[in-house]
């Protein structure tokens, strides 16, 4: 099949001699400043004939001459390429004069930290992909039943073949209909979220979630916005980019610290069943605490559910949205761990009085998620796949868990106290003496180990040190090799530690030492 070919050409006048070099100098100079970008296809010497108006031989003649110069590749029964670019030829201009200017606020160092969060880069020695894996919120995509959503999704693309989707459809905003209400159904049983199909607004992720509530509530250079420190980095770029000013509050072994929050806070980010990256529950008085405080203050919380399905041990705990504090409480989920990241698929259950807004503000951005994805979801949730797919998961990141916890106290009991947690795919260690863990994090990386040091979850400065380690990415084996490599970098010895220490004398007031 011949490609398309948009490139405009002229071509020289008739009679003229310059034909053939009139038509090279235009292909040269296309395939210079990467208008023909390298491994475009070039048009057959017969389609050449049509397009530039000059005899095949010709065509030809000008492609030899384009390989002579290295700028094009024959390849045998299949055409003629553009070739990358040779160091000796000039390249082109990466950009025209700058005639704009760029909201500062997008080129700021810590916007760029948090946004650019999870890309750690290569991993060592030129490798792409890590040897192992440990950085949190990763699952691992081989327990998902592709074939079964598969079937799921072909059946509903056949359905909107022969019913397609309104694109004006007054639903289409908020989302698929039977999405919400599968949405309502799941998060009412796993997680006794008290709401309707209604209440629901589906999104492309819980960043999207995130985003739109931002977009909706916060008043430039007015709202103060207090997140939880350590906390996740991404979730502060929205808040910050709508002109909120962020407030760090910090955490103890019962959750965010209520007396600390600002008087001022209208909206408390808080992550209450799985504290990220911690790994504690929030505790039922600090719970009761923080509702007390939103009320008492006119304050909204933003609850980050983002892996409560996956709960490995005690009792099962509610989220903090519920019918008595719905007015206070934005709920907001994913299918990112529960199925997969790349479906981008995510929801947030508002207050009633924000809804109106939150749907505006998802018009404003996207209109609506993709509609078969939305349909595929939902059915996959109706048919019990979703159940049964997180009860698999469950049972395989359960006995992850449990060999890492092993791991870790038989090779490096002495140095690291696991945080206790209960929910989630990753457990967070924090240094009994203050190990140096970006050292001990960058040494492993060029091993092609990845994990993540806490120190990079703070927004003020770090006031513990530790690993945030996360098992949904990686088996038995491969948590084996990571433990192993970490203790040979810590060591366990007096002369290993000295290597390593770094002194951090607020850790003496750390609650887990």
């Amino acid at each position: 099949m011949e490609p398309l070919f948009e490139l405009k050409v002229t071509t020289a006048s008739k009679g003229s001699r310059e034909v053939s070099s009139h038509l090279f100098r235009q292909l040269k100079e296309a395939i210079l400043d990467e208008r023909l970008r390298p491994g475009s296809r070039l048009p057959s010497s017969r389609d050449g004939q049509r397009l530039f108006g000059v005899s095949r031989n010709t065509v030809q003649d000008i492609y030899d001459r384009l390989a002579q110069e290295g700028l094009v590749s024959a390849r045998h029964g299949s055409g003629t390429y553009v070739r990358l670019r040779p160091e000796s030829t000039p390249a082109s201009p990466a950009g025209g004069e700058q005639v704009g200017r760029v909201n500062d606020f997008w080129e700021r160092p810590d916007i760029l930290s948090w946004i650019g969060f999870w890309h750690d880069g290569q991993t060592g020695a030129g490798r792409s992909k890590p040897v192992v894996d440990l950085r949190p919120s990763l699952i691992d995509d081989q327990l998902f039943p592709h074939a079964t959503f598969r079937q799921v999704m072909a059946r509903q693309l056949r359905r909107l073949e022969m019913n397609p989707a309104s694109t004006r459809s007054p639903q289409g905003h908020q989302g698929n209909s039977e999405l919400r209400r599968a949405i309502a159904e799941h998060v009412g049983l796993t997680r006794a979220v008290a709401c309707h199909a209604k209440d629901v607004v589906a999104t492309s992720g819980a960043q999207q979630a995130l985003d739109l509530i931002a977009r909706a509530i916060v008043v430039p250079n007015e709202t103060t916005v207090a997140v939880e420190d350590p906390g996740y980095p991404p979730m502060r770029v929205p808040f910050a980019a709508a002109g909120a000013r962020l407030v760090s509050v910090p955490v103890d072994d019962e959750g965010i610290v209520v007396d600390a929050i600002p008087a001022d806070a209208k909206i408390i980010c808080v992550c209450p069943s799985h504290q990220f990256p911690l790994g504690m529950p929030m505790s039922p008085p600090r719970r009761a605490a923080l509702l007390r405080f939103a009320r008492k203050n006119g304050a909204v919380i933003v609850e980050d559910d983002y892996d409560g399905e996956f709960r490995y041990d005690g009792s099962p705990l509610e989220a903090l949205r519920g019918s008595a504090s719905a007015g206070h409480v934005f709920y907001v989920g994913s299918f990112s761990k529960c199925m997969l990241p790349g479906i981008r698929l995510g929801f947030v259950v508002p207050p009633p009085w924000a809804l109106p807004a939150l749907v505006a503000a998802k018009n404003s951005t996207d209109w609506y998620s993709a509609i078969p994805i939305q349909a595929a979801v939902a059915s996959f949730i109706h048919e019990g796949h979703l159940t049964r797919h997180i009860l698999r998961v469950r049972r395989v990141c359960g006995d992850r868990r449990g060999r890492l916890l092993e791991l870790l106290e038989q090779r490096l009991g002495d140095v690291l106290k696991v945080v206790p947690s209960f929910y989630g795919m990753h457990v967070t260690a924090v240094a009994r003496q203050g190990i140096d863990c970006e050292a001990v994090s960058g040494a492993l990386a060029a091993r092609g180990i990845m994990i993540h040091s806490l120190a990079r979850y703070f927004l003020g400065p770090a006031t513990r040190s530790g690993f945030v380690i996360g098992y949904g990415a990686a088996d038995s084996a491969a948590l084996e090799m990571a433990v192993n490599a970490l203790a040979e970098l810590i060591g366990t010895g007096t002369k290993a530690q000295s290597r390593h220490i770094k002194a951090v004398d607020s850790l003496k007031d750390s609650p887990w030492n």
